[in-house]
C-alpha cells in the first residue's frame, strides 16, 4: 500500500473504517482480491496477490485479522538482496500479535524499510522498523504513507479531514470515501516532503490518487466493521489512466 486513512470509533454503527490505495509500477504483475486457497475455512485469507515476489500489501483472514504495509521512502538505503516485504502481511495474517511483533523486532532489517499495520480489527497497531517502534491505533483518525504513522504530508493532512467530514454522515457514504480515495489533486511544490526522490516524482507522489502512465494506484479497498461484527471489503482495480476496470465486494463475519 502507498496510503492507509483510519477512522477508529468515529462512527455510531462502523467502530472501524480503512481506506486504502496501492500505487505500483503497472508493469509489476498482481492478481485482484480473493480468498486464497486454504486446507480449512478459518485459514482462508482474503488478499490481492503480487505475482511478482508471491506477497501481498493487504489483507484479512477469517478471524477478522487485518494486516496491511507501506513502505518508507528511502531510495538511498534501497537494497535490492533484501527479503520482499509482501511475505510481511502473509506472516502476521497466520500469528499472533505478541509473535509477529517479537519477530518484527528480530528480522526488522533483513527487509527495507516499512509501516507494517496488523491485529485484530477491533486492536490494530503499526510496526515501524525504522524507529523500531510498535505503537497502538488509537480511537480517532489516523494516516499511514511512506514515512511514519500520522506524518503530515499534504495527502495525508487532507484525506484523514476529508475521512473526518464524510464519517459524520448517516448512513455511511461508501462513493463518498471512493471520492476521497481517487482524489488526483497535488501538492504544491512548497509543501512537497523532501523524500529523497526527484522534484517530478515528489510532485507526482503528491496526490492520493496517482495516475502515470508507468506507476499509478492500482487498487483501492474501503473496509469497515459494523457493531455486529460483519466486515465488508469493497476493491476497486484500475488501468494506466486511472480508469476503474473492476469492482468487487465481499462481506463476511469473523469466526
Amino acid at each position: 500500500m502507498c496510503i492507509l486513512f483510519f477512522a477508529i470509533k468515529q462512527h455510531p454503527k462502523y467502530p472501524l473504517i480503512i481506506c486504502a490505495n496501492r500505487d505500483e509500477f503497472h508493469q509489476r504483475p498482481a492478481q485482484a482480491m480473493h480468498w486464497w486457497p486454504s486446507k480449512n475455512e478459518q485459514g482462508a485469507m482474503l488478499a490481492g496477490k503480487d505475482l511478482q515476489a508471491g506477497g501481498t500489501w493487504l489483507g484479512l483472514n477469517k478471524q477478522g485479522r487485518f494486516s496491511a504495509l507501506t513502505n518508507f521512502r528511502q531510495p538511498q538505503l534501497f537494497d535490492s538482496n533484501k527479503q520482499s516485504r509482501g511475505d510481511l502481511v502473509l506472516h502476521a495474517l497466520a500469528q499472533q500479535d505478541d509473535d509477529i511483533a517479537s519477530q518484527l523486532a528480530k528480522s526488522a532489517r533483513d527487509y527495507n524499510g516499512f509501516n507494517l499495520v496488523f491485529g485484530q480489527l477491533n486492536n490494530l497497531a503499526c510496526f515501524d522498523s525504522v524507529s523500531q517502534k510498535l505503537q497502538p491505533l488509537s480511537t480517532g483518525f489516523h494516516s499511514l504513507c511512506n514515512g511514519a504513522l500520522d506524518d503530515i504530508w499534504p495527502k495525508m493532512a487532507q484525506g484523514q479531514s476529508q475521512l473526518a467530514k464524510t464519517v459524520q454522515n448517516q448512513p455511511l457514504d461508501i462513493d463518498k470515501l471512493f471520492e476521497l480515495m481517487t482524489n488526483s489533486k497535488q501538492a504544491k511544490n512548497e509543501h512537497l516532503p523532501n523524500t529523497g526522490v526527484p522534484l517530478n516524482w515528489e510532485q507526482l507522489l503528491s496526490a492520493i490518487f496517482i495516475v502515470s502512465p508507468e506507476y499509478g494506484t492500482r487498487t483501492t479497498n474501503i473496509i469497515s466493521q459494523d457493531t455486529e461484527g460483519k466486515v465488508t471489503v469493497y476493491d476497486r482495480s484500475y488501468d494506466e489512466q486511472g480508469l476503474c476496470i473492476e469492482k468487487q465486494m465481499f462481506e463476511f463475519i469473523p469466526v
